[in-house]
């Protein structure tokens, strides 16, 4: 098996209509692009971990966004492993692939570094934001972290703050091959059902932990039997089969679900993208004060900016930025 044989599923997610049973799915693999996302630093084994763990939520919940919306998904808690962030950025036009960006911020004296990642995290939130742009509301949802992994803080979400009883099987970690160099993958499938009316609203509490949605609390009928089986189908799933190579989402969906009568779309291609750039750095700037900007300039008489997400350094001249650059430019002449 070649290189390109062995690479064509990843960095795509694909999805997915079970017809039988009223459930949509996505089927995500990435490879190139998680590898790219944790390139950009130097992260201990567990926040690695916890990364990958993120992008690749993020790649499955953000398919269903439209072109040239972005979605964010981000975890904060009160743990070692403090921040958990990534962007999911919508194609500019059909047929371009979606980007994906992640970065995480910790407490490098405190994390165990081959320690599992979750209960590094402690206490804290789940939140989804989806920007649609200018002068649209961003929407935003946040839900407790709780669960054990990040991908039952985000079945969670679903649950309590769309009603949407979803469930996801995900497999992330270094591959080590003989002879070539370890590279991170993973893979997963996110299910969706999308009932028609829920039995228990979200005002009155559910059965979950912190009194949050269950699926069990949303589905009832036909509809938590369709649930309950095509869960059951989705345990038999194994590791290699979701990571591959060997084996073609679209096969893996037959050998899963064939009775539910899968139906495969187009998939959409994913990669690494940062939309940092000086331009946005000097926005940002601009609704500070020739003061307020002095303060930020360092000894070298620059103001510099980092990106957390690519590792961009931007050095600018102190005089061209702020509300007063102007005034400032006009002063030095």
């Amino acid at each position: 098996m070649t290189h390109g044989q062995r690479i064509a599923w990843d960095d795509t997610v694909l999805p997915f209509q079970l017809d039988k049973s009223d459930i949509r799915g996505r089927f995500a693999r990435l490879d190139g692009t998680l590898n790219k996302v944790l390139a950009q630093h130097d992260y201990p084994a567990a926040v690695e971990a916890a990364v990958a763990e993120m992008a690749l939520l993020t790649a499955l919940i953000g398919q269903t966004i439209k072109l040239r919306w972005k979605l964010s998904l981000q975890v904060r808690g009160d743990g070692p492993l403090r921040l958990i962030a990534t962007d999911y950025f919508g194609p500019s036009e059909e047929g371009e692939p979606a980007r994906i960006r992640a970065y995480a911020s910790y407490d490098a004296d405190r994390i165990k570094a081959d320690a599992p990642h979750f209960p590094q995290i402690g206490k804290g939130y789940f939140a989804v934001l989806i920007d649609q742009g200018d002068g649209m509301t961003p929407y935003q949802g946040i839900t407790p972290i709780a669960g054990g992994s990040l991908s039952n803080c985000a079945q969670t979400y679903f649950a309590q703050s769309e009603q949407i009883p979803t469930r996801f099987a995900l497999v992330y970690g270094e591959s080590h091959i003989p002879g070539e160099v370890a590279e991170w993958r993973a893979g997963g499938i996110m299910l969706q059902h999308m009932p028609k009316a829920s039995p228990l609203m979200a005002n009155e509490g559910g059965t979950g932990e912190a009194g949050v949605l269950q699926p069990e609390d949303i589905l009832e009928g036909e509809a938590a039997e369709n649930w309950s089986r095509v869960n059951i189908l989705l345990d038999t799933v194994e590791d290699i089969e979701l990571i591959g190579p060997q084996i073609a989402p679209t096969d893996l969906l037959v050998r899963l679900f064939h009775e539910e009568t899968p139906i495969a779309y187009d998939a959409q291609a994913v990669s690494f993208g940062c939309t940092c750039s000086e331009d946005k750095v000097r926005q940002s700037m601009s609704i500070y004060s020739a003061k307020d900007i002095a303060h930020m300039t360092t000894d070298e008489g620059n103001l510099t900016a980092d990106c957390q997400f690519c590792g961009a350094h931007y050095v600018l001249d102190p005089s061209t930025l702020g509300f007063e650059a102007e005034s400032v430019n006009e002063q030095s002449q």
